[in-house]
């Protein structure tokens, strides 16, 4: 069912919402920016539709919230150790069409393969997707290139146009609206301003390819491509251990990067990969090659954060280019 109804009407419903929903959208932040009076579009609960930032990518997507930064999985003391308790209530998350594609991804990595993680599967049960439409993208996005720019598997879709907001509910649970129907066909982007040819195969020669030696020179270990990321997954754990108490604490999971320095560490001070070149080859060709191998489809989503975050200027985009023309070149 589809709806046209004013603003104020729709903060009231996202009042009834919040009744069995916490709702989370991306939300700018004042002069909370990288630099000095810059602004950062992070995901926080919200009241209205006011609050959420239609018209700019966030720099974090919605991974925030189904896998804190920081989560507590248990508290221990001498004798015994419990988990944490969970909110009863669902999640409305707001989201784009390529950030529902990327949850799809680490639905793959902490579901389906092996063992479901139940840390994160008891958040993932409770969530449902509000659809926000990007009806030309943003800049360094190559979502088409991806295939992810379009995506039925959403619960609503929230239109705001002026003082009106257009609304299409799929699931049932979330429809408490009243009035004549209307149609609404949701508005995808056709076209990005980056477009990526990808290589159809990768071999020997190319994944060992002189190309990757550029990026120990420029690359300087932050990790902030993995952690703005929707799909990067890998976390490291720590022991928490009280002042008050030195046998009572916290086990906790962090966010962890492949590209920083220590991530391959081995007993005997063995590291895998060591140059930075070494570790984005890892990153590109898991992204774009590994990953596909084992599900059929890519895990980048082409939501070009990783270029947005990158204090080097170093561009995802651009070196999946590079391995498509060294593809050609092969051939």
């Amino acid at each position: 069912m589809a709806y046209k109804i004013i603003r104020e009407r729709f903060d009231q419903y996202l009042q009834q919402l919040k009744k069995d929903y916490r709702l989370f959208a991306p939300v700018v932040l004042n002069g909370k920016g990288t630099f000095t009076d810059t602004d950062s579009i992070r995901y926080q609960e919200i009241n209205s539709i006011g609050e959420i930032c239609f018209d700019k990518k966030s720099n974090f997507s919605a991974k925030e919230v189904l896998l804190p930064i920081t989560q507590t999985l248990f508290y221990f003391t001498e004798d015994n150790w419990s988990e944490p308790k969970v909110d009863d209530k669902k999640l409305l998350l707001f989201v784009r069409s390529c950030d529902i594609h990327a949850i799809r991804r680490l639905d793959d990595i902490y579901l389906r393969n092996g063992f479901k993680d139940p840390y994160y599967k008891v958040l993932r049960e409770k969530v449902r997707f509000c659809l926000m439409e990007c009806e030309q993208g943003f800049e360094n996005c190559f979502c088409v290139s991806m295939k992810t720019n379009t995506v039925e598997e959403y619960d609503m879709l929230a239109r705001p146009q002026g003082k009106f907001v257009y609304v299409t509910v799929k699931n049932s649970e979330l429809d408490f609206f009243d009035g004549k129907a209307i149609e609404i066909e949701p508005k995808f982007p056709q076209k990005n301003m980056t477009e990526v040819k990808l290589p159809r195969r990768l071999n020997q020669d190319i994944a060992g390819s002189p190309m990757w030696q550029e990026y120990s020179a420029r690359c300087i270990g932050c990790g902030r491509c993995n952690f703005v990321c929707p799909t990067c997954s890998c976390f490291s754990m720590q022991d928490i251990f009280y002042k008050d108490n030195a046998n009572a604490g916290e086990r906790r999971r962090v966010w962890a990067s492949c590209m920083v320095d220590g991530f391959t560490d081995m007993a005997g001070g063995h590291q895998f990969r060591k140059s930075q070149g070494d570790r984005m080859r890892f990153r590109v060709m898991h992204k774009v090659y590994d990953y596909k191998k084992r599900f059929g489809y890519h895990m980048c989503v082409g939501c070009g954060r990783c270029d947005d975050a990158c204090p080097e200027y170093i561009s995802f985009s651009n070196c999946l280019d590079k391995l498509g023309k060294a593809e050609e070149a092969d051939q």
